[in-house]
Parts: structure tokens; sequence; C-alpha cells
């Protein structure tokens, strides 16, 4: 009997060992996994697809998917498996710090936190060169905003026509999200404008009797004669002055819109026949809209025109971008003709 005893209690010491053995097994194992998890799980946190000093971004638009961004990340090492569980893409600009890990700019792109760029709108000369601005520098396709922009509906939408399109924005940095849609940036343009057109710039105007469209428009016509800010407020009177008595404006730059020819030098007097609302020797007044988006300073040159009795212009002969200015035409012709000569001398067409 105690030899019976003596072999179960061997046999069951073994069995414990066997089973001890079994369980580290197991656990060791277990450790090992846990191990490998946790070392991708940390190589997946410390990852960073921005090594450069300077801050990156990528662009995501509406074509992209999982492997264009991951593409555009620089294939970083976890993308995979951070998108495991599925991931929405969404459009925008997103920014990349120095040395940022790759799990927090992975949250940002799967909740859509994007950066604004800072988008300077220009005070370019026709709607197509707008367009095309619009295209290079947001997720817009270019060609669809010039055909918006020359669409009557469209522009009626926002209170505007063909002609006038050009008065609603206000040349200047906005921060604004790339992927914007048309209308979006449209209604974002309304509001600047209305920021942009406070009290007292309305009341100057009011005081001039003109409305913003044509205040915009003389604008436009005062940022082709001079690219020099300090002297548009005196051009701005000698038009204004010419638009008290009823005089034609006679303005060049409304020649070489209604032409198309925006770098002609002379204006030859077949230039003055051409047909067109925009030909100020033709027609009284203002033309129908702005012959460019108005640059501020324009705008507030007729706001705050300089009050003298000039009614004529003319470049002055050292090519300065100045002019000179007369207030009989006869000292106005003297004038014209010491430029002609100047031309003439440097053998310009």
């Amino acid at each position: 009997m105690p030899s019976v005893i003596f072999m179960l209690f061997i046999g069951t010491d073994k069995m414990f060992c066997f089973r001890n053995k079994k369980v580290w097994y197991i656990a060791f194992a277990i450790f090992l996994l846990l191990a490998g998890v946790g070392a991708v799980c940390i190589s997946i946190v410390c990852q960073k697809p921005n090594t450069s000093p300077n801050t990156l971004y990528i662009y995501i638009d509406a074509d992209d998917d999982e492997d264009s961004v991951a593409v555009k990340l620089g294939q970083p090492f976890g993308w995979d498996v951070l998108t495991m569980g599925g991931y929405n893409v969404l459009t925008g600009r997103y920014a990349i710090q120095p040395g940022e890990k790759i799990l927090p700019v992975y949250q940002r792109l799967r909740r859509g936190q994007q950066e604004p760029v800072r988008l300077a709108v220009p005070s370019v000369r026709t709607m197509r060169q707008l367009g095309i601005f619009l295209g290079k520098n947001l997720m817009m396709d270019s060609t669809e905003v010039i055909r918006q922009f020359t669409d009557s509906t469209f522009c009626a939408s926002y209170g505007y026509t063909l002609h006038t399109l050009p008065a609603l924005f206000i040349p200047n940095t906005y921060e604004i999200y790339w992927n914007t849609s048309l209308p979006n940036f449209m209604k974002r343009m309304l509001r600047e404008h209305e920021a942009f057109w406070n009290a007292e710039r309305q009341r100057r105007a009011d005081s001039l009797s003109l409305t913003r469209i044509e205040v915009s428009t003389l604008a436009s016509i005062i940022d082709e004669e001079t690219a020099n800010n300090a002297e548009k407020p005196m051009v701005a009177g000698m038009y204004l002055n010419r638009l008290r008595i009823g005089m034609p404006l006679q303005a060049d730059p409304t020649v070489k819109f209604a032409l198309g020819n925006f770098g002609a030098r002379r204006i030859y007097h077949s230039f003055l026949e051409v047909e067109s609302p925009y030909n100020t020797y033709k027609h009284k007044g203002l033309p129908p809209g702005p012959i460019r988006i108005p640059s501020i300073m324009g705008i507030d040159a007729v706001l705050h025109g300089v009050h003298h009795g000039y009614l004529y212009m003319c470049a002055k002969e050292d090519f300065s971008g100045t002019h000179n200015f007369a207030r009989t035409y006869a000292q106005h012709l003297a004038n014209a003709r010491r430029y002609t000569r100047a031309l003439n001398a440097r053998k310009i067409k």
C-alpha cells in the first residue's frame, strides 16, 4: 500500500511539472506576441513622416484614396495598420510639423483638421485670369470657374452682371480652406466686400454721387493709368472733374480693354474707332464695369480724389510712370508732343 501511494505521488509530481512547463511556454509565447505588437505600436507612434526642419503640406483632393495619401506621406511605416479599420479620405491641405509623428498626423487627416491657405486675391484684368489663379491655388477646376464667371445667371445670383462682376472682389490676403467650393468662395467674397465698404467709404461714395460699382470702375481705370500710388488721387481728381462737367473720359486704358491690347504703348486714331461700350472716346461717362479688379489703393484714390482744376493728363516724357497735368487743351497738346518725341527717340511703336 505505501508503494502505491509513493507511485501516485511521483506521478502527480511529474504531471504538475509537465503542466507547469506548458503554462510557462504559453506565457512566454504571449509575452513575445505582446512585445511584438508593442514594438510595432511604438514604431508607428514614433514614425516621423517629416524629418525636414520645415513644415510640410500635403494636398488631398477628390481623386485621392488610402494608397495615394500614403504615397503623398512618403509611405510611412504603420500606415496600413492605422488604416486597417477603414479610412474615409477627406480633402484638404494638411500640415506636418518638423519631427511630428505619424499618429497625430493620421488623426488630423481622419478628422479633416486642415490648415487654411493665405490666398492673395490679385488685381487682374480679366475674370479668365482670376479663374486660372483660383484653379492654381485652390481645389477648383479653372475651366469650370471661368465658365461660371462668364455665365450671366451665375453673376446675377450674386447681384452682379458680366460687366460688373470684377467690382465684387477686393484684392487682399484671406485665410481660406484649400478645398473651398466656388459657391462658398463667392459667399466669402461677398462678406469681405461688405466689410470693406464700411460707413466711411460709403459716405464718401455718396458724396461723389457714385455707386460702389461706379467707384470701382473708375478705380480700375486709374490703376491702369498709373502704378504710382501717390499719383492716383491726382488722376482720380482729373477724371472726377470730367464726370462733373459731362466731358468724355477719353481714357486710353478703356480703349486697350475694348481691343484686348493691354500692352499698347501708343494709342493710334484707328484704335479710337473701335465700337465698344468700353470706348470712352465714343461714349460719355463711365464704361459698363471695371476694366480690371480694382486695387484698394485705386478705390481709396477715387474716394479721396484731389480737388484741382486739371482736365487733361499725358504720360511724362521721362517714362517715370507719372503724368503731366494740364488745365487747357493747348497745354495738353504741348505735353503730348513732348511724350511723342520721347517715344520716337526710343523707337517705340
